[in-house]
């Protein structure tokens, strides 16, 4: 066992599987006390289980380190308290929460309904809600403490994912807001945006060039836990294997003026070259992708349209050492 968070109570949601069980278990291997919590569903939220929680936090406990599970829901008030009271109850403090709980119900926009838009805002934006206003108010009496959301690259826009996406983006700013208000209380926020191997990464459509395991993401977050990082606040890292990058904050880069109150007419001659647009990245990947796709795509039609030619003449050329009437 380590010692980088040794004397500290930490509690993770979504510690059942995946990115969330690596956290927990890097936590409790750097010193901390950990509270489990994993409502046990399915990728989709179905068929909840408190056995995840319960396993994980047994795992913790025979390799030696201190763990109690937690099977409550992220998505009601009731749950993020109790999540936070299990520490309380179970180790007197709490020092840091990890919101890592999350479900996907893929759909295009056109298609989506109520019942696939709802449960995932409510797991993901919800869910870091409940567990950060639980925490922060003891953490605001208990003089200080640190709150780790889980956010995701798809908050800048996704194809098929727009519920996700919107969540996550929720995420994002709920972090910079926890930042702005908590810092004088001595609070950290931060998120993370790890690209790892996952039940939900499974799912994204095209390859991506870099993918870490859950256990790359589990150093960052132990750091940023730590007291190492009590001036680190209001950022997001992304971390893929063993790179980790920070993304900028969002601010106004070009502006313009007017003489006189603004047109339809009067924007549309200036905007273009006065303010101009700014790309998402997102669509010249998806170009790049459909590109790629359709090249090979193309490629393989040739290669088995030659492997049939071949085919076919080495059966004609058979057809006529038989002594075969080739028509």
């Amino acid at each position: 066992m380590a010692d980088f968070l040794a004397g500290k109570v930490i509690a993770v949601t979504g510690a059942g599987r995946g990115i969330g069980r690596a956290v927990a278990i890097g936590c409790a291997a750097e010193g901390a006390s950990v509270v489990v919590n994993d409502y046990g569903v399915a990728i989709d939220g179905r068929e909840p289980s408190s056995a995840v929680a319960e396993a994980v936090a047994e795992e913790i406990r025979d390799a030696g380190g201190q763990a109690v599970p937690c099977a409550d829901s992220v998505t009601t008030m009731a749950g993020g308290t109790r999540i936070v009271q299990t520490a309380v109850d179970a180790y007197g403090r709490l020092d840091g929460v990890v919101c890592v709980a999350g479900i996907l119900r893929e759909r295009m926009l056109f298609n989506m309904a109520e019942d696939e838009w709802d449960p995932v805002i409510e797991t993901h934006l919800k869910g870091t809600f409940t567990v950060f206003r639980a925490a922060s108010a003891l953490m605001r009496k208990s003089g200080g403490g640190a709150l780790v959301g889980f956010t995701s690259g798809n908050h800048a826009g996704s194809v098929s994912q727009a519920n996700y996406s919107a969540a996550k983006g929720g995420v994002v700013s709920l972090v910079r807001s926890a930042a702005l208000g908590l810092g004088k209380y001595g609070i950290t926020a931060n998120a993370v945006a790890p690209v790892a191997r996952t039940r939900m990464s499974a799912n994204v459509p095209f390859d991506m060039a870099e993918m870490g395991e859950p256990e790359d993401v589990a150093p960052l977050v132990a750091y940023l836990l730590s007291d190492a990082a009590r001036d680190v606040t209001g950022q997001i890292y992304t971390v893929a294997g063993r790179r980790i990058a920070v993304w900028n904050q969002p601010q106004e880069i070009r502006s313009m003026y007017g003489e006189e109150p603004w047109t339809a007419e009067a924007i549309a001659k200036r905007l273009p070259e006065a303010v101009g647009v700014e790309t998402m990245p997102m669509i010249a990947k998806l170009a790049a992708y459909a590109k790629a796709t359709e090249e090979r795509k193309a490629a393989e039609g040739a290669e088995r349209a030659g492997e049939s030619g071949a085919t076919a003449g080495t059966e004609a050329q058979s057809g006529r050492a038989d002594g075969a009437v080739t028509p």
